[in-house]
């Protein structure tokens, strides 16, 4: 009996240890046997492009170009090109996440643009540890490896309208979104959902207004989970919840922005925009929150020198991720995010770089630095 007992220790201390990573990859995913609708999809919110992400997310009112696919499809009628592709490769976290993303986009006549994003977050090397102990023996060749990986592709379309005002170009613009999710072999999910931006820019005085209803219609996943009856023995001993087949909704979001821009002179240039997001799923730790929705503001500016009409620097900050979190003493102490960029356009190559902090709460624990590099290529019918 004493043997027995000693064997179950053994087993529970093993399996706590390990199969813990497991149940937090579907603690981030789903809430088991009910309806998630609070940080549902969050991979889709971290944003794309070294350039906005330099200038704290702040792109909803002044994205005009491939990248505004994912931060405002209606800014696609911005763009001044036959077509525009796009790239953007981060390790976040040390390496253990990668998230990588591309678009393509192009123009459909003087009033149309489509364009489609593939945007993929994954921990690859996850260690699976179901079969470590089997019979009370432990053995680590029997411990094999998973990934779990987010992927969606964004399909845009946007429109160009007479808005009745010489001075004033409106545009309009959506996102039909398809989403799969997979935890290695244990779960996988499917979703669609949809988004709607519009955009309104004063060509004579440089200011744009953007607005955003990401997950217009809500997002839904539909989760299936596989385990083997013995794999669910384990979770049972170790105390982890079985998941069941569920449905998640993402419930939607509204992000407002206004951009500004003001020629210093032939050479130089500076842009400023400030953003609001707007959830409508529960109480956050953002600025503003109340029990019925939460707003998360968030402002970046652009510094542009014009070296001549092809070739272009750009000096980028913002700031963003608003919070409180209590130190130490007990005490509710505010914190923001920082964020610095620099790009380079020669010619019809761009990129751009960002050094983003991406821990959660400044001061609260080390900082999260990630260095972000993007690439857009621009391409017209004349060229070779």
């Amino acid at each position: 009996m004493k043997n027995i007992n000693k064997k179950m220790s053994i087993l529970r201390v093993f399996m706590t240890k390990y199969i813990c990573v497991i149940a937090m990859v579907f603690a981030s995913t789903a809430v088991f046997s009910q309806n998630a609708t609070k940080y549902s999809n969050e991979f889709l919110q971290i944003g794309v492009g070294a350039r906005s992400l330099a200038m704290g997310g702040s792109m909803i009112a002044s994205a005009d170009d491939v990248y505004a696919g994912y931060w405002n499809p209606a800014g696609l009628i911005g763009i001044k090109n036959n077509a525009q592709v796009a790239l953007m490769h981060a390790s976040y976290f040390a390496g253990i996440a990668n998230y990588d993303y591309g678009a393509w986009a192009t123009k459909t006549g003087d009033k149309g643009a489509l364009g489609i994003s593939l945007v993929r977050f994954g921990i690859d090397g996850i260690a699976n540890t179901f079969d470590l102990i089997r019979n009370g023996e432990i053995d680590y060749t029997r411990v094999t490896s998973f990934n779990t990986t987010d992927f969606a592709v964004l399909l845009s379309y946007a429109q160009s309208e007479d808005f009745g005002r010489k001075a004033i170009d409106f545009s309009w613009g959506g996102n039909m979104k398809i989403i799969s999710r997979k935890v290695g072999p244990f779960a996988k999910a499917t979703g669609f959902g949809f988004d709607v931006g519009l955009k309104f820019a004063n060509t004579k005085n440089n200011w744009a207004i953007g607005i955003v209803a990401r997950d217009a219609t809500s997002t839904f996943n539909s989760w299936r989970y596989t385990f083997t009856d013995a794999q669910k023995d384990v979770l049972a001993a170790t105390q982890n919840a079985i998941p069941k087949n569920t449905l998640e909704i993402t419930l939607p979001r509204i992000l407002g922005g206004f951009a500004k821009t003001w020629e210093v002179n032939e050479n130089w240039s500076l842009l400023a925009e400030i953003d609001a997001n707007i959830t409508l799923d529960g109480k956050r730790n953002t600025l503003v929150r109340t029990n019925l929705l939460s707003i998360d503001p968030y402002a970046g500016g652009e510094v542009c020198y014009n070296i001549d009409d092809k070739n272009k620097l750009y000096f980028r900050t913002g700031v963003n991720n608003f919070q409180h979190y209590t130190n130490d003493d007990g005490k509710k102490v505010p914190s923001v995010m920082p964020n610095v960029g620099l790009g380079i356009t020669l010619s019809k190559f761009t990129i751009d770089y960002a050094l983003t902090n991406l821990s959660a709460v400044a001061g609260n624990g080390p900082a999260l630095y990630s260095n972000i590099f993007s690439l857009k290529l621009a391409i017209d019918r004349d060229s070779k």
